[in-house]
């Protein structure tokens, strides 16, 4: 079978675990062997070495966006500080931020600790501003940062982002030091190893049917436990109760093969920053180890009534604009053979806000909505998710994404028409400025109905 993405391919060789053998009962019981649920697993192994807990995945841990993201361990939030004030606190909007960026140092601390292999590099975030609109909203959200008192993201000028970047049509960037670049799929099976060896049982191949208090049915038998804690993000339509709790939105990624020393000599990322730029249509974008470039982003139609299927993972016409972009970006890479071309969905909730909580009267707890933020923010919820079922009271237990709980969305048709028209609405967008060389009006129109 090919594996389903460049990360899969180059994470060495991995044989399914078994299924669930019959029914079994438990302390706590994961949906999900992705980030979110073997991170929960890993701290409440290492807090409570007693509890009996169980880990169930539809295919192999780590198939979905956890193995198949573009290597970004930042310290982003799907919703803004305004977002979190406006629920909470300017105080814990602050919090919240500063857990985030703590989350990035946590995730490398802990593959180091566990011997995890996954070619992590904190270079940092450089995102370009190639226009004048661009470069508006790059220094609106640097004096943003700096009115909440934030240091943490500053303004290069030209000569500065072509140090680190050297792409085409740059006037200026911002850049940040909170981010990794790393290879997932190798962080995500590292971790399920570990978790397996702190004593948690992890069953592979075992597809769950249903969530329902203290239970959770698979076709391979009943898993009864006193906690239940859903973790399936991209992939929660697909539960019974749940078709609107989560819109699955893809994003598609391509990649280079590796490339010469003299190439990188042209590109730059000598410290293998992370780096984006202002366009709206999100791009993403890392140097990876073995001197490859991967750039990714949205643009893949939202599939009606939320259907996750390997279909929607190729998208030829989305590829083609990917890599037509990346090489608009650098020149150099014209000619450059592109090897590998995936994609994934990831779980975008109504209102693009993350949330973890979990329901002490019917044992249902939940992490996700990380609209394409996951790799640090999974491990964020980990750590709230042990404090809330070991019912430890902590500083995490009390930033305002903790119980959040985000409105359905809309049923079908309005569902598909609203996501395809916003994805729509970014692309016009930057058309749009790319003809005028001004902020554009479609997207000040639309952005607050896409977050």
């Amino acid at each position: 079978m090919t594996p389903p993405s460049l990360w899969h391919e180059t994470a060495g060789a991995w044989t399914p675990r078994p299924p669930l053998p019959g029914d079994v009962s438990c302390d706590v019981a994961i949906v999900g062997a992705g980030f979110t649920g073997l991170w929960t697993a890993y701290y409440l192994a290492l807090a409570r070495p007693d509890l009996r807990i169980v880990v169930l995945e539809a295919k192999t841990a780590g198939f979905g966006a956890s193995g198949r993201n573009g290597g970004w361990c930042s310290a982003l939030f799907p919703a803004s500080l305004d977002t979190l004030a406006a629920m909470s606190s300017r105080s814990a909007a602050l919090a919240q931020h500063a857990a985030m960026r703590a989350s990035v140092d946590e995730v490398v601390s802990v593959a180091t600790a566990e011997g995890i292999g996954a070619d992590i590099a904190k270079g940092g975030t450089i995102v370009l501003a190639r226009s004048a609109a661009q470069l508006a909203r790059a220094r609106a959200e640097v004096e943003s940062a700096a009115g909440w008192g934030l240091d943490g993201l500053i303004l290069l000028s030209r000569e500065e982002a072509l140090a680190r970047v050297r792409a085409s049509g740059v006037l200026g960037a911002t850049y940040t030091p909170d981010c990794a670049a790393l290879h997932p799929a190798k962080l995500v099976r590292g971790l399920a190893t570990a978790v397996e060896r702190y004593g948690v049982a992890l069953h592979e191949l075992t597809r769950v049917t249903a969530i329902e208090p203290h239970r959770v049915s698979t076709a391979h038998g009943i898993v009864t436990a006193d906690v239940v804690v859903r973790a399936t993000e991209g992939y929660t339509a697909a539960l019974p109760g749940f078709g609107r709790a989560l819109a699955p939105v893809y994003s598609l990624i391509v990649a280079t093969a590796p490339l010469s020393g003299s190439l990188w000599a042209e590109i730059g990322l000598e410290r293998r920053e992370t780096f984006s730029d202002h366009r709206h249509l999100i791009v993403y974008g890392q140097r990876t180890a073995d001197d490859r470039l991967v750039f990714g982003g949205r643009g893949a139609p939202y599939p009606f009534r939320s259907r996750v299927d390997p279909r929607h993972e190729r998208d030829e016409r989305v590829f083609a604009r990917l890599r037509e972009a990346v090489v608009d970006l650098f020149p150099a890479l014209t000619g450059v053979a592109f090897t590998h071309a995936w994609g994934g969905a990831l779980g975008v909730p109504r209102d693009w806000c993350a949330s973890v909580g979990l329901d002490p009267e019917n044992g249902l707890a939940w992490a996700g909505g990380y609209v394409g933020d996951g790799v640090s923010t999974t491990n964020l919820a980990g750590r709230t998710l042990r404090d809330l079922i070991l019912g430890i009271p902590s500083e995490l237990t009390a930033l305002p994404w903790v119980g959040h709980r985000s409105p359905a969305w809309e049923p079908e048709p309005l569902r598909w028409l609203g996501v395809n028209a916003g994805l729509r609405a970014m692309t016009l967008a930057d058309t749009e400025e790319r003809l005028t060389g001004r902020p554009s009006l479609i997207a000040r129109a639309v952005s607050p109905l896409l977050g």
